[in-house]
């Protein structure tokens, strides 16, 4: 079998998988989300914590509850990693001070950018209780956002949005837990490690000794997927063979990466009573999702020259088609796993890697915050229609006023101005300038993939900078929790607004969002906004690279 024919059977594959979840998936959250009654675990947990679990919250009072509880989860994870050393299986591990304050910021965000070395920077007590239990709740934190905004769309007149310690408790217990244990268990049958034994030294092909060291991988990797997290176990990240040993796990990740996406906008069309609107989100998604998909692809196969092809950087048990397939879709999704070297790529193909994460990651996105990225550009797209046809921009029967696209132009600014002037003040500071491996253009796209990784809390890294560094460390931490908690604060705000109005029926002169053509205006905004905000760097970055 070719190449080509083996690479398109994959990518089918993957298609068929997901079409088979959309339905069940999709429906089983929507249910998670609305039902009254409380399992005795969540309960107990409720009990623990203090927390009336049929209380209400404002969307201030819900905004309160999210940073309080990522607050916590930051100063915690950073005392463990600093207290590392004191703790059982320690091996020697250790961090330092910039780089565990980048790392708790990091996981805590979602985003899972790693400056340290997975084998000797984090012991397997810091991976499995400290990484690991982020990789849960972080995930967990975007579906809650994500629904918050999915009931300010569908109530009427109410000023509250649910209960974020509910929502998040049972994202946990009800979604991720039993779908990541279900991962795990088909990872290790295909061979990813599950154990604690000792490092073990081997003796190279090389002739260099090697220190191997294993973990509670397989049940890591699996809610570094399914929660497009990303962050590895071990160095290598998913190009290590125990963290992903051949092409059927590569498969499996990749699955798991898109699974609950790819679902959340079912639920979204339950929830709102439309099951239509959720077809409109998944269009829009999926779109983004083919054509970056055959654009990276392309590059890399028709830019490939020379006896290995466009193998250099690549895994040969996963192949040209394997790795563009796992590094597009660990940047369509908020998951910075890697399992080739994005370094390697083509000018064109790391640079498509590069627009995914520019487009906001709504190509399906991180979980939940795929959804209420992909609804941002859904208001915007009404509003934007509205003023061509003069129609009054309405979304599910609420009114996109003054206060809301405010709110939308916010969130829609944020990330890019994050990212511009990240990249601007590193290459204007020759400490930060001075960890760049590669200069002119290529080195501009390593600063400024860094800086478009860390602000949509991706988490995945060109390679080429070196990022341990204070200045590094503490800035890409500032652009983690900037980009990640200045749209919740703003999208908690929109869905408060929304809640609070009245929902408007459907007449004829409703703007229908549903339609193919309304996905395509949703497809266009996106890009069109992606352009107009980074076509600039990306002249001097990628594309200049490619046309040199």
């Amino acid at each position: 079998m070719g190449t080509t024919t083996s690479g398109l059977l994959t990518i089918a594959t993957v298609v068929l998988v997901l079409a088979v979840a959309h339905v069940p998936l999709g429906d089983a959250m929507a249910r998670v989300f609305t039902g009254e009654r409380h399992l005795r675990v969540e309960s107990a947990v409720y009990r623990l914590c203090g927390v009336s679990p049929s209380s209400e919250q404002r969307w201030s009072t819900y905004a309160l509850s999210v940073a309080a509880f990522s607050a916590v989860s930051i100063v915690g994870l950073f005392a463990l990693i600093r207290f590392q050393g004191s703790l059982p299986l320690a091996r020697g591990a250790a961090m330092d001070t910039d780089t565990a304050v980048n790392t708790a910021v990091s996981f805590t965000t979602n985003t899972n950018w790693q400056s340290y070395v997975g084998e000797v920077g984090a012991s397997p007590v810091v991976q499995t209780l400290g990484l690991a239990v982020q990789n849960f709740v972080s995930a967990a934190v975007g579906l809650a956002i994500a629904v918050a905004l999915i009931r300010g769309l569908t109530r009427n007149a109410s000023t509250t949005l649910g209960n974020f310690w509910v929502d998040l408790t049972r994202s946990v217990v009800r979604i991720l837990l039993p779908l990541a244990a279900i991962g795990a268990i088909v990872l290790l049958a295909g061979g990813v490690v599950q154990d604690l034994t000792a490092p073990e030294v081997v003796h190279g092909l090389s002739g260099v000794d090697q220190t191997v060291q294993s973990g509670l991988i397989a049940s890591q990797e699996a809610i570094k997927e399914l929660g497009t997290n990303g962050g590895g176990y071990l160095n290598a990240n998913s190009a290590h063979p125990l963290e992903n040993p051949n092409a059927v796990t590569n498969l499996v990740q990749v699955v798991l990466m898109l699974v609950i996406p790819f679902s959340l906008p079912r639920t979204y069309g339950v929830l709102v009573g439309d099951r239509r609107q959720g077809h409109g989100v998944l269009a829009f998604m999926a779109t983004l999702w083919v054509s970056m998909l055959a654009v990276i692809t392309w590059a890399e196969t028709a830019a490939a020259t020379g006896p290995l092809g466009a193998m250099e950087g690549k895994e040969v048990r996963f192949g040209v088609w394997g790795s563009t397939l796992f590094a597009h879709t660990t940047t369509a999704t908020s998951t910075g796993a890697v399992n080739s070297l994005h370094e390697s790529y083509s000018p064109l193909g790391g640079g498509g890697a590069l627009f995914n994460m520019m487009l906001g990651e709504v190509s399906p996105g991180g979980v939940g915050a795929g959804l209420y990225g992909a609804l941002v550009v859904a208001i915007l797209a009404v509003f934007v229609a509205g003023l061509m046809v003069g129609r009054t921009p309405e979304i599910v029967g609420k009114t996109v006023g003054r206060r809301e696209i405010t709110l939308v132009a916010l969130v829609t600014v944020t990330t890019p101005a994050l990212v511009l002037l990240g990249t601007g003040a590193a290459l204007a500071l020759g400490t930060a300038r001075a960890g760049l491996l590669g200069t002119g253009p290529h080195g501009l796209t390593e600063m400024l993939y860094a800086f478009t990784s860390a602000s949509n809390n991706n988490g995945s890294a060109f390679a080429g900078l070196t990022a341990d560094q204070p200045y590094l460390n503490l800035t890409l931490a500032a652009c983690m929790l900037l980009g990640r908690f200045v749209p919740i604060l703003l999208i908690l705000a929109l869905a408060g607004s929304l809640a609070a109005q009245r929902r408007r029926p459907a007449t004829d002169g409703t703007m229908p969002t549903h339609t193919p053509l309304f996905a395509g205006l949703m497809v266009g905004v996106a890009v069109l906004v992606t352009g107009l905000t980074f076509l600039p760097v990306l002249a001097l970055g990628p594309l200049a690279e490619a046309l040199s």
